[in-house]
């Protein structure tokens, strides 16, 4: 008898639960859907395209909005090539906010008769028109074997190297590391650095990448003198071990 009590408790108390766990669910998704058509929508996070770019990919922004729901505005947004992820929430009044995260760009590609972008996690993006990137070096001359294709991943040695100095001088300096323009790779023979309003080039070579910037760092952030000793320069060698040397293009073989 005790037993049978017990069990009927418990299946009312389960019956209870489940009843609840409905209700819940009923009182979020009403809280969560626009009721009707959505009047407005806005966004936030979008630093490489503008508002309207995303929007007019996912097909919002020319009476697009009737009878959409908010999953439907995530999934679409969340095919965009540059966003990893959007969170998307009915604000009240028919009107809806979106939360864009964009993937990280770490570098511009240049390929053979187009620009890619690079993400920090080596996955390749076509460049879209109208693209705000800034403070972001290109590579160039990855290597002729190479086909740079859309949304792939390219994790090749040139590619990591050019990654460890942009995080080297992301690291140690931040005035040389918003003036790097161009990492290039030479098709796999000595790199070379270009920097704006810096005249000479910085021929990196190969290996010891961290300690090399580190010596960079310490010529520029010296004394005046060594600036001046820059400027004047044609080119700055770090291809030797613990020397710098600051000279002419006659005596690397490199023309201008």
């Amino acid at each position: 008898m005790k037993g049978e009590t017990r069990s009927k408790i418990l299946g009312l108390l389960v019956f209870v639960i489940l009843i609840s766990w409905i209700l819940y669910l009923s009182f979020s998704s009403e809280r969560n859907e626009p009721g009707g058509k959505i009047k407005s929508i806005s966004v936030t996070g979008n630093n490489l395209l503008n508002e309207n770019d995303y929007l007019s990919f996912a097909r919002l922004n020319n009476g697009g909005l009737q009878n959409i729901t908010l999953p439907v505005i995530k999934s679409r947004l969340e095919k965009h090539p540059y966003i990893k992820r959007a969170d998307v929430e009915f604000s009240g009044d028919n009107q809806v906010h979106i939360k864009l995260n964009e993937k990280n760009i770490k570098a511009v590609l240049a390929g053979s008769n187009r620009l890619f972008l690079a993400t920090d996690e080596f996955e390749i993006l076509s460049f879209i028109t109208d693209t705000k990137i800034s403070d972001v070096p290109v590579v160039t001359n990855l290597s002729n074997d190479i086909l740079i294709k859309n949304n792939e991943i390219l994790k090749t040695p040139g590619l990591v190297d050019a990654f460890k100095i942009i995080d080297a001088e992301d690291l140690t300096n931040e005035e040389l590391s918003r003036k790097m323009s161009e990492i290039n790779l030479r098709e796999g023979g000595d790199i070379i650095l270009l920097f704006s309003g810096i005249k000479p080039p910085v021929i990196l070579g190969k290996g010891g990448i961290i300690r090399k910037i580190c010596s960079l760092n310490q010529l520029w952030d010296g004394e005046d003198s060594n600036k001046e000793m820059v400027m004047n320069s044609s080119y700055i060698d770090l291809r030797f071990n613990n020397e710098i040397f600051l000279g002419n293009y006659d005596k690397t073989g490199l023309t201008e």
